[in-house]
């Protein structure tokens, strides 16, 4: 375990600690402290094994014991967006509406947005964590509903937060497009490991369709480590799909955390179709009464696939409705 703890802190270390001095002069000093903790907490719990109840039936050991680098940048002469068609990773009902990533960078030429409700924010997580319309409630809810004391995978992530989605919908807003987060992923230049990052806050009373998917540009070996927060006020209501069509050599492990306030509505439906080895974590907290959620998923997978799906509901408060 100790050697094995010490390989990770070998391959993540030097890259963290580089990801961390480009960015020392943003002046986000409660950033700068939330991801130095995150990295704290990854280095004592490191990877998840097989002697761990929650993770017996899920052996992450390739994951420790690849080389992968962390695409933390978009790559230096590797700009493809004038010849990339992405209308294979697309759908009809969120065209105009689209937020696209690329080994976890926001890719703002690629995206469109113009069909957007009037007053939803959607937009790359570093823009929000500078905007002072957005920052407040950024620094309020991120990091809150996808504990990462308790998952290195989840501290990993939490501790290489730069880029990512951020969507904000407004008291009483009815969003009528569907709002698709795509994650394309690159494997052709190195073996990536990418770390997406989505917060959705829902205001009271307001409503709203997210699909989130995941897909590769090229066959190849790499790791999607992407953790999703979402947090719903009183009366609030979200679907949320996401789409899991990874490479067939690729690895991909999500955590996704909702916190539910008063008489909200949360549903979420996973498809998992890709990827050897795919891991979510789906995490429910009903905080309020009258809360409601209906966890759902298929999976389709085939020889040499592993596909493993672990839910937690918590009903802390009384009348509160759940479905799986």
């Amino acid at each position: 375990m100790v050697t094995q703890t010490v390989k990770e802190q070998n391959i993540y270390s030097a890259a963290f600690r580089e990801f961390q001095a480009k960015r020392g002069s943003s002046g986000l000093s409660w950033l700068s402290r939330l991801r130095e903790s995150a990295f704290d907490r990854f280095e004592q719990l490191g990877f998840p094994t097989t002697a761990e109840e929650e993770w017996k039936y899920t052996n992450v050991a390739p994951l420790a014991k690849t080389k992968f680098e962390p695409a933390l940048e978009r790559q230096a002469g590797k700009d493809e967006s004038g010849e990339l068609q992405l209308d294979e990773f697309l759908y009809p009902e969120s065209q105009g509406s689209q937020l696209v990533f690329i080994n976890g960078i926001y890719r703002s030429e690629l995206s469109t947005l113009e069909a957007l409700t009037e007053g939803v924010a959607a937009l790359d997580l570093a823009e929000a964590f500078k905007d002072e319309r957005y920052s407040g409630v950024v620094r309020e809810h991120l990091a809150r509903a996808a504990d990462y004391n308790a998952s290195g995978l989840t501290a990993l992530n939490t501790a290489f937060l730069s880029s990512g989605a951020f969507l904000l919908i407004p008291r009483g807003v009815q969003v009528e497009s569907p709002i698709h987060l795509l994650f394309l992923t690159d494997p052709r230049a190195a073996q990536p490991v990418t770390f997406p990052r989505v917060l959705i806050v829902a205001e009271r009373e307001s409503a709203a369709t997210v699909i989130e998917s995941y897909e590769s540009l090229a066959e190849g070996s790499y790791l999607t480590n992407a953790v999703v927060e979402v947090a719903l006020a009183d009366g609030a209501r979200i679907e949320h799909y996401k789409v899991q069509r990874e490479s067939a050599d690729a690895f991909h492990i999500a955590t996704t955390a909702a916190e539910l306030g008063r008489d909200s509505h949360y549903a979420t439906t996973t498809i998992t179709l890709g990827a050897q080895l795919s891991r979510h974590d789906i995490s429910v907290s009903m905080n309020q009464a009258g809360a409601e959620c209906h966890v759902d998923g298929l999976y389709i997978v085939g020889a040499g696939q592993h596909a493993d799906t672990h839910s937690l509901i918590d009903h802390t408060q009384p009348h509160c409705v759940s479905r799986q």
